[in-house]
C-alpha cells in the first residue's frame, strides 16, 4: 500500500489528475479504473476520479504488484545553518526537491536528512517527507525547518497554521518596482488552465505579501518580501501579477540575461519560536551564488 498526503501544492486538482502525475507507470485510464474498484481511498473513503483534492487529504492506493517504496539514505552535503535535540534549520541549494515524490524519489533533501539524522526525523506526512514541515520550489534556495520528532513536527506546524513564524525572501525581479514599499493582498489559487501553476483569482485564499525595494536598476529590482500567508508560489505568483515576474522565472514570466537556473528567489531569514520553549530563534543567510551571480552583473552593467 502507498500513502500520500496532499499538500498545498496540490490542493485543487482532480484526484485522478494528482494520481497520473504521481505514477507515472499508469495510463489515465488505468488510474480511473482504479479509483472506481475502490483501491484508492481518500481519508479511508472512496471518491469519485473527479474528487478535488484538499490540502491534507490522506490518499491510500493498494497496489499488490507494485513494491514498497523506500527512500534510501544519499550522502548529499547538507549546509545545517542551527541545530538542536528537537529540530534544525537547513539551507537548501537551488535545484534540489525538498522531498521525494513517487517518480522521483533521490537526490532530494529528504534523501539528505535521512543520512544525517536517520530516524530522528518526524513522519508526521508520511516516509516521502520525513522531517518536512513546509517546503521550497525546486530552484528557490534557502532556510527550512526539519523537525526531528512528531511533538515538534506538531508544535511548529502550529507556528506555521497561525502565521507567527517570519518568513523572509530576497528576489531579483524583472522592471522598475515602482513602489518602495507595499503590502499585495491578492486571492491566489490553482490555474484555470494550467494545472502545475497558481494564479491570482478570484475564487483563492487570501494571500498577503510585503515587498520592499532594496536597489533599483537598469531594467531589474532587487526586493525584500515577507511571507505573510504561506501559499503555493506565492511570490512568484504576486510578482507576475504586478508585472515584475522574479528574473528567469520562466514559468510565471521571468526573463534574465544573466543565466541562472530558473528563479532567483531566496529565504534568507527565519524566526520562530523554539520547540517546547518562549525562546525566539532568529536564523539569517547571506545571498547566495545565484543571487549574488545577477547582482554584479546588474550592478556592472550599470
Amino acid at each position: 500500500m502507498i500513502t500520500l498526503t496532499v499538500d498545498e501544492n496540490n490542493e485543487g486538482k482532480r484526484l485522478d489528475t494528482f494520481l497520473a502525475e504521481e505514477c507515472a507507470d499508469f495510463s489515465r485510464s488505468k488510474i480511473q479504473t482504479l479509483i472506481k474498484s475502490g483501491a484508492v481511498k481518500i481519508n479511508a473513503a472512496e471518491k469519485k476520479p473527479s474528487y478535488t483534492l484538499r490540502e491534507n487529504d490522506v490518499i491510500t492506493l493498494t497496489l499488490p504488484e507494485v513494491e514498497e517504496i523506500k527512500i534510501e539514505p544519499e550522502n548529499i552535503p547538507l549546509e545545517i545553518v542551527w541545530d538542536d535535540e528537537n529540530m534544525a534549520v537547513v539551507n537548501k541549494p537551488s535545484g534540489m526537491l525538498t522531498h521525494p515524490t513517487i517518480q522521483e524519489r533521490t537526490g532530494t533533501l529528504v534523501n539528505a536528512l535521512l543520512f544525517k539524522f536517520g530516524d530522528n526525523l518526524s513522519d508526521v506526512n508520511g516516509d516521502l517527507r520525513r522531517g518536512i514541515l513546509h517546503r521550497l520550489d525546486r530552484n528557490t534556495s534557502g532556510l527550512l525547518m526539519i523537525a526531528k520528532n512528531n511533538a515538534a513536527h506538531e508544535f511548529l506546524a502550529e507556528q506555521i497554521k497561525n502565521h507567527t513564524i517570519e518568513k523572509k525572501y530576497r528576489a531579483i525581479v524583472n522592471g522598475n518596482y515602482k513602489e518602495d514599499y507595499e503590502i499585495l493582498d491578492f486571492p491566489i489559487g490553482r490555474h484555470p488552465k494550467v494545472t502545475h501553476k497558481m494564479a491570482v483569482v478570484p475564487e483563492g485564499k487570501e494571500s498577503r505579501t510585503i515587498v520592499k525595494v532594496l536597489e533599483r536598476f537598469k531594467d531589474a529590482t532587487y526586493l525584500e518580501l515577507t511571507l505573510i500567508t504561506g501559499r503555493t508560489h506565492q511570490i512568484r505568483v504576486h510578482l507576475a501579477h504586478k508585472k515584475h515576474p522574479v528574473y528567469n522565472d520562466t514559468l510565471y514570466g521571468g526573463t534574465g540575461k544573466a543565466a541562472t537556473q530558473e528563479q532567483v528567489l531566496q529565504s534568507f531569514r527565519l524566526k520562530f519560536t523554539k520547540p517546547f520553549s518562549d525562546e525566539i530563534i532568529e536564523v539569517e543567510i547571506p545571498p547566495d551564488e545565484k543571487l549574488t551571480k545577477v547582482l554584479n552583473y546588474l550592478k556592472n552593467k550599470g
